[in-house]
């Protein structure tokens, strides 16, 4: 029985959907997903026996996505998921084939800590490996937001984040000695706010 979308892929980020359609996210890749949630993005990858491993700094997100892990892939050990920054995660040196991190970036507190964030998910990361994030930008909105200090900045929704623009992530990619996989695409939502999509070969 073939199981219904919402149900066999979850509420899984539409951009990252369009990875596994592309192929890049294999059968069998272990996957890392940094600042996990509740495990939003991982009912597909779960259901469908990846190696899973996953951090966010929320021991509530944590025991939760132990607990949708327990259900979907009981063979997957609970220490799989980790109560830990994404700056200062407890696995080895490319231990993952993909690392995740969607909506997490742009909650850096400044230019350090987003460094610190971008470093270790990359140090976690196995060479010819991907990372996919997905994050608030200024691009499409640079006159609808106002800096409050560097790069912590207030949107027209009223919220506030870490902003990012195109120079910084090629940047990035560049310092980090990567490549982008796909250009840097971006959706302006009713110019309130932005978001990016940032994807890395190592």
């Amino acid at each position: 029985m073939t199981l219904p979308l919402t149900v066999e892929f979850g509420d899984i980020d539409i951009y990252l959907f369009d990875q596994l359609l592309r192929g890049r996210i294999r059968q069998g890749a272990r996957v890392l997903d940094a600042g996990c949630g509740g495990g939003r993005n991982l009912v597909y990858l779960l259901r469908q026996g990846y190696d899973v491993i996953g951090a966010d700094a929320d021991p509530a997100a944590v025991d939760h996505v132990r607990r949708l892990a327990a259900s979907l892939a009981p063979a997957l050990p609970a220490t799989s998921f980790v109560v830990a920054p994404v700056e200062r995660m407890p696995f080895p040196d490319n231990a993952a084939d993909v690392v995740l991190s969607s909506a997490v970036l742009h909650f850096a507190r400044d230019d350090a800590q987003f460094d610190a964030m971008v470093r270790e998910m990359w140090r976690v990361l196995r060479p010819g490996g991907m990372l996919w994030a997905r994050l608030a930008s200024t691009i499409g909105i640079e006159r609808e937001v106002r800096s409050i200090t560097g790069r912590w900045s207030l949107l027209p929704d009223g919220s506030e984040r870490y902003l990012v623009d195109e120079a910084l992530l090629v940047d990035f990619t560049q310092k980090l000695g990567g490549r982008l996989l796909d250009p840097i695409k971006t959706t302006v939502v009713s110019h309130q706010r932005s978001m990016t999509t940032w994807v890395v070969a190592k």
